[in-house]
């Protein structure tokens, strides 16, 4: 039968899919039920919520904040701890609109049982603002001081990535527990050093990749691990922004001084230079300081199809792109491609044995234009867009629905199966870097149809696990897996060639007399000439 747009349209709108799955074609290309539920079947998708971590019972967990810049204060609120400032604008904006829903959503989280006693920040003001919001807190001035001083229990790392490794190390080796933000490390000495680390910790060590508890991720390993899709030859991940906040020209403060910020001890193993407020506020844009779109943005994506399909760190990497839409003096690219190859990787087919094989995962990522593309696995027998919400169709040469579309029980131009965790719910964003972030999975998923905030259950998880329930779902292992992935494309990009990693003996390859970690943080814009690469080949 043929389908006419508006019935298309109608069915993909006005069908609640609110915790369940719907198969699109239903009402239109299936004459009976039973035939329909034969079509589900046949998938055999379940709908997967987070899994549950344990409760929040005994003594509370003493925590101390490092860093309390962005992230920081969205780690705190995360945790039940919102700054009155915050507060007083959540209330405003609900005043103005009652569908934004923030502040309500923030009162009525989970008590986690914690105590915020202890924050270290090196610049005074961001410091203030947490002991003016928050009773009992007391500052230090260094993470060493905090970290001896016997008032916490565990760490929360909101730093620059250059202090990620140091501080997290210091922690694990004192026996308090770790909680950072990606990307895990700044060198590839520094990733060896903090593996060692947090095995031979008593102390739980977690990565902030809060993307691991969204409902539909969850629900996209079990299409790939029944084979819904088959084989999976190519996927494809993306980054668009086109705003200064997007393209890290963050706010500098006006209270921002020499007298003010401890710049010694912002610079730790950076470059000596002198005190620049630029570098301190917008350091994402110098290597010295971060990790560039690859250890900032793409570990986003690598991190969230690296728990739907386990595929590790690739055995090579080639990297391009440039600085073409924000000349300001940055070293770091803002258009940045990268091809991940994975060419023993499988996740089975329909086909017969030997044909399919291998994987390119293609990252591609501009800070100039704000299109969106989205995230698709694409397998021989379907593609799957997958954000907070995911939708499959069926590939037209598919072998495993060969008969499903050629009775016209399926159709390739019309989803075989959409999940939308959040059909019934409020969507307040606005911001373009807010649905950004949102469909990565990085602000919120759904429990029970109720909208919870991604990093709040991730910290949950941390918490549980450091009460004795269950383990971290990205901890040292998928860290370390995401660090050396992270710094293979920094430095293909850096050198101009591709970089491969040696599974057997857990190392990237050495390229004949160059030092990798040198190359890493190397703070200028830098492209090889052909013939420095064919050197170094």
């Amino acid at each position: 039968m043929k389908f006419k747009r508006r019935d298309i349209l109608k069915g993909m709108g006005g069908i609640p899919i609110l915790g369940a799955v719907w198969w699109a074609g239903a009402d239109y290309a299936v004459d009976t039920k039973k035939t329909r539920e034969e079509i589900l079947n046949t998938l055999n998708i379940e709908a997967a919520a987070p899994p549950k971590s344990g409760p929040m019972s005994g003594d509370p967990v003493r925590i101390g904040l490092i860093g309390f810049g962005i992230r920081g204060t969205q780690l705190a609120r995360a945790m039940g701890f919102a700054t009155k400032d915050w507060l007083n604008e959540m209330k405003e904006a609900a005043d103005r609109n009652p569908r934004d829903t923030r502040l309500k959503e923030f009162l009525e989280q989970e008590d986690l049982n914690i105590k915020l006693t202890a924050i270290c920040d090196i610049f005074d003001a961001r410091a203030e603002i947490a002991q003016e919001s928050f009773e009992g807190i007391r500052r230090f001035r260094n993470h060493e001081e905090l970290i001896e001083s016997g008032t916490v229990d565990a760490v929360v790392i909101a730093t620059p990535d250059h202090w990620h490794a140091p501080i997290a190390i210091a922690a694990l080796n004192a026996g308090v527990h770790v909680y950072v933000e990606k990307p895990m490390t700044h060198t590839i000495r520094e990733t060896y050093e903090l593996r060692e680390a947090a095995k031979n910790s008593s102390a739980v060590f977690a990565v902030g990749h809060q993307h691991r508890q969204t409902q539909s991720f969850r629900t996209a390993q079990d299409i790939v691990d029944k084979k819904v899709l088959g084989h999976v030859s190519l996927v494809q991940t993306n980054t668009n922004r086109n705003d200064d906040n997007g393209a890290w020209q963050y706010h500098i403060h006006e209270k921002a001084s020499p007298q003010t910020i401890d710049w010694q001890q912002f610079l730790g193993n950076a470059p000596d230079v002198p005190f620049n407020k630029e570098h301190f506020f917008r350091w994402r844009k110098w290597w010295s300081y971060g990790s560039g779109l690859s250890g900032d943005l793409m570990t986003h994506d690598y991190d969230r199809l690296n728990c739907v399909l386990n595929m590790g760190i690739p055995e090579s990497i080639m990297a391009s792109g440039g600085i073409y839409t924000h000349n300001d003096g940055r070293n770091v690219p803002d258009v940045f491609q990268v091809n991940m190859e994975f060419p023993e990787f499988t996740t089975g087919g329909s086909q017969e044995s030997g044909k399919e094989g291998g994987m390119t995962f293609v990252y591609s990522a501009t800070l100039g234009n704000n299109y969106n593309r989205p995230t698709l696995l694409m397998g021989h027998d379907g593609t799957m867009e997958l954000g907070n919400r995911l939708t499959i169709w069926a590939d037209p040469r598919s072998t495993k629905y060969k008969a499903e579309l050629e009775d016209g029980r399926m159709q390739p131009d019309v989803p075989i199966y959409q999940y939308d965790p959040a059909a019934n719910a409020v969507d307040g964003v606005t911001s373009a870097t807010s649905k950004y972030f949102a469909d990565k999975g990085l602000l919120w998923t759904y429990v029970d149809g109720k909208r919870v905030d991604s990093t709040f259950l991730h910290l949950r998880e941390w918490l549980s696990a450091i009460r004795g329930y269950g383990q971290p779902s990205c901890g040292i292992k998928e860290g370390f897996e995401e660090a050396i992935t992270a710094h293979m494309g920094g430095l293909s990009y850096k050198l101009g060639r591709r970089i491969y990693w040696d599974q057997t003996k857990e190392e990237i390859v050495p390229v004949n007399g160059v030092d990798l970690d040198e190359v890493l943080l190397y703070n200028e814009q830098y492209y090889p000439t052909r013939m420095e690469v064919e050197q170094l080949s």
